[in-house]
């Protein structure tokens, strides 16, 4: 094929079968939608070209900046457009959680502006937040930026309806699957896809796949970010699920080593929490539940006709190394880390000390204890409580691989966005012989919605 741009390639990425040998799979055909095979390696390249082409004339004719609130592939592919136009990209955004991409946006030219925002990502209902303000002012016209609001945007979406949508349907012989299974970052490619898929087959069962809510996988809101993107609609899923980092690691693998397929954390979760469903599914069906007859030749149906079933490989997995090797060193010839929140037991999360806003004052200005926010450095500068010191969750990781941080008698109390990861690392310190460490419930901003006082540096 010949292109004028490298734009042009963008789209017509190839549906591919997953091996039923595999899956293990035996009336369902699994299909991976290989997103990162677009030219800038995502599926948010769709979405990028979407929303910049129409406006880029004007924008480069007025000498605007292109800018995103992204940390991640939209902010990657947004660089690399605005470079091939001459126009300057900026990434606007709380915190840089994967090292890899804040160096390859670096190196394609973006400017990376990392702003206090008070919890891990946008929240347009919090007023206050700098990050919210920040939105605000870019989508004023004449504000000498192009904004392209990949939150809001329909041209996110619509991405989606005219792209990846049909090309599925396409693919499947003029058939939409019976199952599509999505993990939901800013929505766009799950509202858009399961609008078209619908539209051919209104039966298609749609699955939406978060984060656990105390894990980060790159691409993947958890449960309670999710509610704070605008192209959100819970009524696009006909059911919510989640999955942890190590369940998208395993699927990772399984998708690298056995299907030849280079997808990162976001694909591996996206198999991964496919595979669940439609292993429920159809053992359900096929009566294989624990006093099943294991019929092998019948659909879920008892039709005799095979289902189908499509998700998405959003990406490819040589941004996320660093990230990898944090989690399972093992798989780089490294030994297993010491004091690993990742090592934990349900038991030892259950005992974890977790105490209330109003019980928390009352011991801080009895006792006063160590109070460690874990947040980014931004969101700390914006609002904190009072005498709190910041060590950001990533380094108090490093901290713990070397022994206990803090005297075992000092009392600490651990405080994060909402409570999530603090409970972790109050088990573990609990489990390496600390007498006393505490977890705030509802983290800083369960602090903040209770109306207890915070201070800004």
């Amino acid at each position: 094929m010949r292109y004028d741009s490298i734009t042009d390639a963008i789209g017509g990425t190839p549906l591919l079968r997953i091996d039923p040998a595999v899956t293990g799979l035996r009336t369902i055909d699994l299909y991976a939608k290989l997103e990162l095979l677009n030219p800038f390696g995502s599926v948010k390249d769709r979405a990028a070209w979407n929303m910049t082409r129409a406006a880029l004339p004007e924008a480069v004719r007025r000498g605007d900046t292109l800018v995103e609130l992204s940390s991640g592939n939209t902010a990657k592919a947004l660089a690399l457009i605005a470079g091939m136009h001459g126009l300057p990209f900026r990434s606007v955004t709380n915190r840089m959680k994967v090292p890899e991409v804040k160096d390859l946006l670096l190196l394609l030219g973006a400017e990376i502006e990392e702003l206090p925002g008070r919890a891990e990502c946008l929240d347009p209902t919090d007023t206050d937040d700098p990050l919210t303000r920040i939105h605000r002012m870019l989508s004023e016209a004449e504000s000498g930026y192009l904004h392209t609001d990949q939150y809001y945007n329909p041209l996110n979406v619509e991405a989606h309806l005219t792209g990846t949508g049909p090309e599925i349907v396409r693919d499947l012989d003029g058939r939409a699957p019976d199952h599509f299974i999505a993990c939901v970052g800013t929505a766009g490619s799950s509202t858009g896809v399961a609008a078209v898929l619908r539209a051919h087959n209104p039966a298609v069962q749609v699955l939406g796949l978060v984060a656990h809510k105390s894990d980060f996988i790159p691409g993947i809101r958890t449960i309670d970010e999710v509610h704070e993107v605008g192209l959100f609609d819970p009524g696009t899923y006909d059911g919510i699920a989640s999955v942890t980092a190590d369940q998208a690691i395993d699927g990772m693998l399984t998708l690298v080593r056995r299907c030849g397929v280079l997808a990162g954390p976001t694909g591996g979760g996206a198999y991964y929490g496919a595979l669940r469903h439609l292993r429920a599914l159809e053992a359900e069906a096929t009566g294989d539940g624990p006093a099943g007859s294991g019929s092998t030749d019948a659909g879920p149906t008892g039709s005799g006709e095979r289902r189908t079933a499509v998700f998405i490989v959003c990406d490819r997995v040589e941004s996320y190394l660093g990230y990898l090797r944090d989690r399972r060193p093992e798989l780089f010839n490294q030994p297993p880390r010491p004091h690993s929140v990742a090592s934990l037991t349900p038991a030892e999360l259950e005992a974890a000390r977790v105490v209330d806003v109003d019980a928390a004052r009352k011991w801080i200005a009895e006792d006063h204890p160590l109070v460690v926010d874990l947040r980014g450095p931004f969101a700390y500068a914006a609002l904190h409580i009072e005498g709190s010191i910041n060590i950001v969750d990533e380094l108090f990781d490093e901290l713990l691989h070397g022994g206990l941080p803090f005297g075992r008698r000092q009392p600490v109390l651990l405080a994060c966005p909402i409570g999530e990861k603090s409970v972790r690392y109050a088990a573990l310190l609990t489990r390496m012989g600390h007498q006393d460490v505490r977890s705030l419930a509802g983290g800083i901003i369960g602090w903040r919605d209770a109306g207890a006082p915070l201070v800004r540096d």
